[in-house]
C-alpha cells in the first residue's frame, strides 16, 4: 500500500488507479462480533487552503455515550476534487486515529463507503488502511440513483448503480432531506443502515458524525483564534 503521508505526491491519474486497486480488497461480509464502541469521524478543510482539521469522537453502542475524543491539524497540497477527497483528509484522520485508547468496533464516517463511482469513498479507503469495521454516512449523494424514500422516519430506498446496491437513501428524520447510507468495509449493507438506524437522535445527522462535526469545528475555531 502506498503511506497516506505520501498521498500529496500523487497525481490524480495516480490517485484513481490507486483506488481501482484498493477496491479489490473490499469485504462486504457481515460483522458477526458484538458492538460495544461506535467511533464517528468528520474533516473540515477550506478547499483553498491546505490546512486539514481532523476529529473523532468515540462513543458507548447502543446508548451512544462519548468517552474520548482525539483531534489533528495537518497539511496537504493534494487538490480538492470530487472523488478523491480521501487522499485530502485520511492522513489526517489516521493521526487522530493513532491517539485513541480505546480502539472502536465500528466507525462511522461523514462521506461515502462504497457510494463512490470506483467503490472508493472516505468510509472504505479509510476502513481498508485501519481494518476496522467502518460506514459511510454522507449528507448528500455522490453516487448512484435512487428514488425518493417514503416521508416516514426510517424509511429507505436502495441507491443503485446500474443493477448493484451501494447503499440507501435514508430518511432519518420526517420532513428532512434523506441521509445516504453505505457500507464501508467489513460490514454489509444491511447491517450498515440499521446500525445507523440506532444512532439516530433528535437529529437528522448520526450521533457519532454529529459529534465529529461540532468537535472539528471548534478546534478549527480554536486553531485560527492561535494564528
Amino acid at each position: 500500500m502506498i503511506a497516506p503521508e505520501k498521498y500529496q505526491d500523487l497525481s490524480p491519474r495516480e490517485a484513481i488507479a490507486y483506488q481501482k486497486e484498493l477496491r479489490a480488497l473490499i469485504n462486504l461480509q457481515e460483522l458477526d462480533k458484538p458492538i460495544r464502541y461506535i467511533a464517528g469521524a468528520d474533516i473540515s478543510f477550506n478547499k483553498y487552503e491546505e490546512t486539514v482539521y481532523a476529529g473523532i469522537v468515540i462513543l458507548t453502542y447502543p446508548d451512544l455515550i462519548v468517552i474520548e475524543e482525539a483531534t489533528a491539524i495537518s497539511s496537504t497540497t493534494f487538490p480538492y476534487l470530487s472523488g478523491l477527497l480521501a487522499f485530502r483528509e485520511i492522513p489526517a484522520l489516521l493521526e487522530a486515529f493513532k491517539k485513541l485508547k480505546q480502539l472502536p468496533d465500528v466507525m462511522v464516517l461523514d462521506g461515502q463507503g462504497i457510494a463512490h463511482e470506483r467503490r472508493l469513498g472516505i468510509a472504505t479507503h479509510f476502513g481498508l488502511l485501519t481494518d476496522i469495521p467502518s460506514i459511510g454516512s454522507a449528507k448528500s449523494r455522490l453516487h448512484g440513483l435512487y428514488e425518493e424514500p417514503g416521508s416516514k422516519p426510517f424509511d429507505k430506498t436502495p441507491l443503485l448503480s446500474k443493477q448493484e446496491t451501494l447503499g440507501f437513501a435514508f430518511r432519518s428524520k420526517a420532513k428532512c432531506k434523506p441521509i445516504f447510507v453505505s457500507p464501508g468495509h467489513k460490514i454489509s449493507l444491511n447491517q450498515s443502515v440499521e446500525i445507523i438506524k440506532n444512532c439516530i437522535t433528535k437529529y437528522r445527522i448520526p450521533e457519532p458524525t454529529r459529534l465529529a462535526h461540532l468537535l472539528v469545528n471548534r478546534i478549527r475555531i480554536e486553531h485560527k483564534l492561535k494564528v
